[in-house]
């Protein structure tokens, strides 16, 4: 519709209460109205003061929108004559199909690697992560000490600016590096200097890095089975040939990984907590994967995630512990220990390893904010994190407890598996009963289910849930397994 004044541009709303400014709001407006059509070619605009009387706004504020889409070559401004769509734009401007039409042409073309790898992918649908029953990898985010962290944070951001915007150290700030090897030594009796340790991204992004450098597209990996689906995934997106190794109750099978593939590149293991089964590597079983490893000259990804959470005496013994040959890459994450949102974790790599992976870290991988590192390198410095842990073990050990004194109300064909660290457990379920059915069903009731197939490269023989237990209290994991004693899926009902 057009009008003497130019044409009524009616749709443009303005939102005094958006944190955007009204001239970055009215700028954006008038480019969907061109990018979409809504303005033919050599259409005139309305004169400044018409449309700042009719959008609201004041006529300095339309001005500086109208010169910031000529400067874009949308409009052109004619001296005496006025501002016109440009003629250029119905060349350049992308088409728009209908909301509803159907997808036509082909998809962008993806690498070998993920285009390869996607079949595979485990955690095709994203399980809710909110503080609910039986969320799994979720630590009491209501238990966090959020007041020392507070303090912290707002001590560094008053710092040196160059501090806390620049690029930072390539492997890591050097006092979250040596916080951790103290840490590392103190906890897990793992001997290491700081120089050995490199900041990451959390764990996945770890796991990425490690199989960027170390595998070529097709070498092949022994993953635990069942067993962690996010350090799969990166794997997968590195090219990787996953092997799937069984899982008994002293570990990963060495002789099922070694009838499989003999010349393995890698073995990715969790052995102070199996995830998801819970089970702790035995010394036998470790030495033999230690051995497999130097004969094919084979590397381990260890993956300690959750290895601070022990109700015993003594936490679970490190792998890197007992490796004398250099073989062994030691992975930790924060997310659990303190919160997801940090994404930060670290690599600790053998000694005769520091030299690459120095290079790697400085000329093309980045790794968290410095001021990130630096609050958690004097949380743990100045004693918070050791409190915290020391208070998390109590909590989880409780709500561990509450769980299984809550799951004696659950049918006969549920029997719910103990750990001694962590906060997650599998529970087994014989009989006639769909895993699927029972994730489903439990949704609808407000608790969220892991069927123990998710885990799973291959299938198992077992079937079950795995229960995250460490992000709830008691009284909520008691109500959790009241609203799924009676789901029909119990009883072989799939509706």
């Amino acid at each position: 519709m057009k009008h003497a004044a130019g044409a009524l541009l009616s749709s443009i709303h303005i939102d005094r209460n958006s944190r955007k400014s009204v001239s970055v709001q009215l700028y954006m407006s008038l480019r969907d109205i061109l990018l979409t059509g809504g303005l033919p070619p050599g259409e005139r605009l309305p004169a400044t003061r018409t449309l700042a009387k009719e959008a609201g706004v004041s006529r300095t504020t339309v001005i500086d929108a109208i010169d910031r889409l000529v400067s874009e070559g949308m409009l052109v401004s004619r001296v005496g004559a006025g501002t016109f769509v440009s003629e250029t734009l119905e060349h350049q401007r992308p088409p728009v199909a209908p909301p509803d039409a159907p997808h036509t042409g082909p998809n962008p073309r993806l690498s070998y690697a993920i285009s390869h790898a996607e079949k595979d992918y485990a955690n095709r649908t994203w399980l809710p992560h909110e503080p609910r029953a039986f969320v799994t990898a979720l630590p009491a985010l209501d238990a966090f000490p959020i007041a020392h962290w507070s303090r912290l944070s707002a001590r560094h951001l008053r710092g040196a600016r160059s501090d806390v915007m620049g690029y930072g150290q390539p492997k890591g700030l050097e006092a979250l590096r040596r916080a951790i090897a103290t840490h590392l030594s103190a906890l897990k009796g793992i001997r290491c200097h700081h120089e050995q340790i490199f900041i990451t991204c959390g764990a996945q992004h770890a796991f990425s890095l490690i199989g960027r450098l170390l595998l070529n597209p097709g070498d092949r990996v022994w993953m635990e089975n069942p067993g962690a689906s996010g350090a799969r995934n990166a794997l997968l997106s590195e090219g990787a040939e996953l092997v799937p190794v069984d899982v008994d109750e002293e570990g990963l099978v060495v002789s099922d990984g070694l009838a499989k593939a003999p010349h393995f590149r890698l073995a990715f293991v969790t052995p102070s907590h199996q995830q998801p089964l819970g089970h702790v590597m035995s010394l036998t079983r470790r030495f033999e994967l230690l051995q497999a490893a130097e004969e094919a000259q084979a590397l381990i990804i260890e993956d300690d995630y959750d290895g601070e959470f022990y109700y015993g005496s003594a936490a679970q013994p490190a792998l890197r512990g007992t490796d004398n040959s250099g073989r062994v890459l030691y992975v930790g994450t924060f997310s659990k220990s303190l919160f997801p949102s940090l994404r930060l974790g670290f690599v600790l790599v053998p000694e005769r390893m520091t030299d690459v992976f120095d290079k790697m870290f400085q000329f093309w991988a980045s790794g968290p904010p410095t001021a990130t590192q630096a609050i958690v390198g004097d949380f743990m410095d100045e004693g918070h994190f050791a409190t915290h842990i020391r208070l998390m073990r109590r909590l989880y050990k409780a709500r561990h407890d509450a769980l299984v004194e809550a799951s004696q109300s659950l049918p006969d064909c549920v029997s719910l598996q103990q750990t001694a660290s962590g906060f997650h457990t599998p529970a087994f379920i014989t009989g006639n009963v769909d895993e699927q059915a029972l994730v489903a069903q439990a949704a609808e009731k407000g608790v969220t289910l892991a069927p123990l197939s998710r885990y799973c490269l291959d299938p198992i023989r077992e079937t079950g849930l795995v229960f995250g237990f460490g992000s709830v209290a008691p009284e909520d994991i008691h109500r959790g397994i009241e609203a799924i004693c009676d789901l029909p899926a119990w009883r072989g009902k799939l509706v």
